[in-house]
């Protein structure tokens, strides 16, 4: 919880770089024709949408979510969206 409170205090370069050097990637998915990555840091899931889906450009949106639960809730709920 103090961690959630933290990270979404920082600036989005910031976070951007603490999950870089402290999270773990977990995977990416496409919608809409966007790629977004995902990484686990701690308890935290955090989706990052790169600007022009490069990496080397810097993160345009950053969502967290907490705990594993709340991600699969998040997921299913994304999944549902696109039909």
């Amino acid at each position: 919880m103090i961690l959630q409170f933290i990270f979404q205090h920082l600036s989005l370069r910031q976070q951007l770089n603490f999950v870089n050097s402290k999270g773990v990637s977990l995977g990416s998915r496409t919608k809409n024709g966007r790629r977004m990555h995902i990484y686990m840091v701690q308890n935290l899931f955090v989706e990052v949408v790169y600007r022009n889906d490069n990496e080397a450009q810097g993160a345009e949106k950053v969502h967290v979510v907490r705990g594993l639960k709340s991600l699969n809730n998040y997921l299913e709920q994304e999944f549902r969206t696109t039909f």
